[in-house]
């Protein structure tokens, strides 16, 4: 029996090595698979051993061989097949184990060349995989190192199935179709606008507790995007404390955790059902907690709570009594982790803050449909790049200007039609994902009460009539933000004026749905 052992990853290479050995496999193997091999004194040959040419082209071309693909795509059923293979020479191969260059892993440099890039294209690799995972019921084909011991106890044991060759097939195909992926997406980078076909690889990150609902099996799974910017968040937060996640889990952690670190500023927000209901900015990221639960106290019951600083042990303290299914922040103060460790209910995940990023693929958005997938430009515009005008006869003060700008940052993480009204930088009311926008402002009153009086509106789209304002001006409002671009856009400025309101329009609009 003949076996070619080729890797980047060297994961339980050896112990492997010597198991087939024991097993009666003759090794075959290239470049550092076979020099870590000689080095734990492993019998192994030389691929050129078997081709009888050497490697070429700087190692570019080794295993590209008839001597190689022959052995391994020959059918053991055929009697042609065989009788090829005797009269050119050529030894059946029984085995392929290889897993590809770290493509992924080197383009994520960010000082990566489009040379070291194309040197780390493995073209040998996944040829043999695909050879042998298509004559799988002949050649086993290994690409994962978990799989070692698993396949070396079947072949001890003599039950490696030919179900069994088949998942293993499978997962070798998978193996090269991520891979290409990868190339694919980085060499799309830097292109305008969206690829004619694309393909998205996926990697199972781990079972979640169940999904929307109890009866509904749930699972999560990672990107892997190439280039910088794509491993931080939720898919990547490390759980520290706590109970399995759930599909819903999964979904308010993500909005709470981008809610928060939208602001350059200390904040906290809290989520419930993948709305913003308490979100404030402060200095000290206890009173920025403590600010955003007091805008709505009793939404935040079993909500998710995010940070984008530190969490302290005042901040732990503060939440004490309140019962929230998430805390996720970057860190945590000894003391506030172990504080919060004593609620057995809670988890706690620790996620990496977002990286400014170039990289076209880690900004996409995708929303599945039935039978396909839009994809869009996130909705990721910067403070610097806001641009205000001032609609009405009153410009805003300076507290109000900065009011806006941070009501106006936190309406986009509020389903539409939404309305936000704020007060120094503290979330007070919101409506959210009503047909109707004027009922939203309602939902946002009656969510603020009288804290509404000196507060500011934020609207994520503009005004079709001028009821909107008509209503924020009966709750004390003195400034709104918002799109503008209506029709109607002049009633509602003669509004606005009618009761000294300060508008500004922001030509963006922040729907979500």
């Amino acid at each position: 029996m003949r076996a070619i052992l080729s890797v980047s990853d060297k994961t339980g290479l050896i112990e492997f090595a010597k198991g087939l050995s024991e097993l009666g496999f003759d090794i075959y193997s290239t470049g550092g698979t076979k020099k870590s091999l000689q080095q734990a004194n492993v019998t192994v040959h030389g691929i050129s051993d078997m081709t009888g040419s050497p490697e070429i082209l700087d190692g570019r071309v080794k295993t590209l061989h008839p001597k190689v693909h022959g052995g391994i795509l020959a059918r053991r059923d055929l009697p042609e097949h065989m009788a090829e293979l005797e009269e050119h020479h050529i030894q059946p191969i029984d085995m392929v184990v290889v897993n590809l260059y770290p493509f992924v892993k080197t383009v994520s440099r960010p000082d990566v060349s489009l040379t070291d890039a194309l040197e780390n294209i493995d073209i040998g690799g996944p040829t043999m995989i695909r050879a042998s995972a298509k004559n799988f019921p002949s050649v086993i084909v290994v690409v994962d190192p978990q799989d070692y011991s698993r396949v070396l106890e079947h072949l001890q044991a003599g039950t490696l199935s030919l179900d069994e060759r088949k998942k293993l097939a499978q997962k070798a195909f998978q193996h090269v179709a991520m891979y290409d992926t990868a190339i694919s997406q980085y060499l799309w980078q830097g292109e305008e606008g969206f690829p004619e076909n694309m393909t998205i690889a996926l990697s199972k990150r781990y079972d979640l507790r169940y999904g929307e609902n109890p009866h509904q099996p749930a699972v999560f799974y990672a990107e892997n995007r190439v280039g910088q910017g794509q491993d931080s968040g939720i898919t990547w937060a490390q759980q520290v404390w706590g109970k399995q996640l759930s599909f819903n889990n999964i979904l308010d952690a993500d909005a709470a955790w981008g809610a928060a670190t939208d602001f350059a500023a200390a904040t906290v927000a809290i989520v419930k059902h993948t709305n913003t209901c308490g979100l404030a900015s402060d200095e000290n990221i206890a009173e920025a907690y403590k600010k955003a639960f007091a805008g709505d106290p009793v939404s935040a019951y079993g909500g998710i709570v995010a940070s984008n600083r530190k969490v302290t042990l005042s901040m732990a303290e503060a939440m004490k009594g309140v019962f929230y299914e998430i805390i996720i922040a970057p860190e945590y103060e000894p003391e506030a982790l172990e504080f919060l460790k004593t609620r057995k209910d809670l988890r706690i995940l620790i996620a990496e803050l977002p990286k400014h990023t170039e990289n076209k693929a880690a900004s996409l958005d995708y929303r599945r449909v039935k039978g396909g997938l839009l994809v869009q430009a996130a909705d990721e515009l910067t403070e610097e790049a806001l641009q205000t005008k001032v609609a009405t006869n009153r410009a805003p003060t300076a507290e109000e200007m900065a009011d806006l700008k941070f009501a106006w940052r936190a309406v986009k993480h509020i389903k539409s039609n939404a309305i936000v009204l704020a007060k120094n930088k503290v979330l007070l009311g919101m409506g959210a994902g009503q047909p109707n926008r004027v009922v939203s402002v309602d939902i946002a009153k009656s969510k603020a009460g009288e804290a509404s009086k000196g507060s500011v509106m934020a609207s994520d789209a503009m005004f079709p009539f001028p009821d909107s304002v008509e209503q924020a001006a009966a709750a004390g409002v003195t400034a709104i933000i918002q799109p503008g671009g209506s029709i109607r856009d002049q009633e509602s400025i003669d509004a606005a004026n009618k009761y000294n309101i300060a508008m500004v329009f922001t030509g963006t609009r922040h729907f979500r749905h």
